[in-house]
């Protein structure tokens, strides 16, 4: 059976059709409605210094510089200095809060959602005391529980992307038994069950993520609840967000091992796997998914909603969604309703800031997810998070969201 929210092949609904669909549907739901959708987020936690690289001086003043554009330019400066030397000047321009899980916690507590956040914002001397620079961050949150100090990130911007360059040592002690630990069993069952969403993200980085999924299939999923009514009086599962974050550097078993176990978790609760462009990429070659090898002659929106469907199919998962820069695919399968669907993104390509813009997707589709919308319109609502959070480098609130879906811009034009 398809979603009854998906359009009629008959009668197609346009771009601007589906951001409008999604602002009344937010508008609708409301405050109070977008506060009673509790969400559980972990584990990570950073501390992110926004960089500029500098390709020329023209004085030695605070802005007496020109930058390198893009990823390739710096590339070729790093690559003339092999068997020599080079010295390349970095201009921190901020340090803020970051992670993938509170940086996907942010966006969603200032759209308005309950989050209760666990993970690495402590201090480094009290690692059980809140982090400073996580404040502002906290603010958005019902409940923040720091178990680590955070790890750090010099994040490295470019018009073409972003050069992320982490040191991960902090987050490594966090897994099932230190939650359990510091959190105690009983308390982390009060709070799944309290959840309509649980977000685990970044199991690149930390090796102990394996072992929080196991122990929540083991401990907590068997013995939850029936989850209860919406404030709209339905009844909606709970829902796993995972984003494994650039796995460019795990080897292949590590990665298998990983979706094995995302399908064990889906057998308790549905699984939405979120990935960028380059990570479907690595999944569908893992997976042994020949999909990607058809871009030529073929819409890149075509392949890449495509390849949602097969990665989705191939794990047996309950959706995944595929988000590159320009927008985003996604395939889903539950019972009653199944389908997939592109949505053009508002691409920009001089966004004030990119660090983050993916975990805002995250945030914004998730929570649309959680809140019952139609396959578009979570794309949408994905889409045009990422978008006010790259024009505004701020997380969007629920009214400023809804406006730009109402005046969603087209994206700027590139070969798709």
């Amino acid at each position: 059976m398809t979603d009854p929210n998906q359009p009629s092949p008959l009668h197609p609904r346009t771009r601007a059709d589906v951001c409008v669909a999604a602002a009344d549907a937010l508008e609708k739901i409301g405050s109070a409605g977008l506060a009673a959708a509790e969400s559980l987020v972990g584990f990570d936690g950073f501390i992110d210094s926004i960089i500029s690289v500098v390709d020329q001086r023209t004085d030695m003043g605070p802005k007496g510089y020109t930058n390198f554009a893009t990823i390739d330019q710096f590339a070729v400066r790093v690559g003339a200095a092999s068997g020599k030397s080079t010295n390349i000047e970095l201009v921190v321009h901020e340090e803020r809060f970051g992670g993938n899980g509170p940086l996907m916690a942010g966006a969603l507590g200032r759209l308005g959602m309950g989050v209760t956040y666990i993970g690495c914002v402590g201090k480094p001397d009290s690692p059980r005391e809140l982090n400073p620079i996580f404040k502002e961050f906290a603010s958005r949150c019902s409940r923040v529980i720091p178990v680590s100090p955070p790890a750090t990130t010099e994040a490295l911007e470019f018009d073409d992307g972003k050069v992320m360059l982490g040191k991960t040592h902090n987050i490594q002690r966090v897994n099932w038994d230190l939650l359990c630990q510091l959190i105690t069993l009983d308390e982390l069952k009060r709070m799944v069950a309290r959840a309509k969403l649980i977000g685990v993200v970044n199991w690149v980085m930390m090796g102990g993520v394996e072992s929080i999924w196991d122990g929540l299939c083991r401990e907590v999923f068997p013995s939850l609840p029936e989850p209860g009514r919406s404030p709209d009086g339905v009844v909606r599962p709970r829902r796993i967000f995972i984003d494994l974050c650039d796995p460019a550097k795990r080897t292949d078993g590590d990665i298998s091992n990983a979706l094995t176990l995302m399908k064990r978790m889906n057998r308790h609760l549905p699984v939405t796997l979120g990935l960028n462009l380059s990570e479907a990429e690595r999944i569908a070659a893992v997976l042994q998914l020949k999909v990607f090898e058809s871009y030529e002659g073929s819409s890149r929106r075509e392949v890449i909603r495509e390849a949602a469907v097969q990665i989705r199919e191939s794990l047996g998962i309950a959706a995944v969604v595929v988000h590159p820069r320009h927008g985003a695919a996604a395939a889903f399968h539950e019972p009653g309703r199944s389908g997939s669907a592109w949505f053009d993104g508002p691409f920009t390509s001089k966004p004030k800031l990119s660090t983050g813009a993916g975990d805002h997707f995250n945030g914004g589709f998730a929570l649309a997810q959680t809140l019952g919308l139609g396959i578009e319109e979570c794309l949408a609502v994905g889409c045009a998070t990422s978008g006010v959070y790259v024009r505004d480098a701020l997380s969007p609130t629920l009214a400023r969201l809804v406006e730009f879906l109402r005046e969603m811009p087209p994206g700027e034009s590139r070969d798709a």
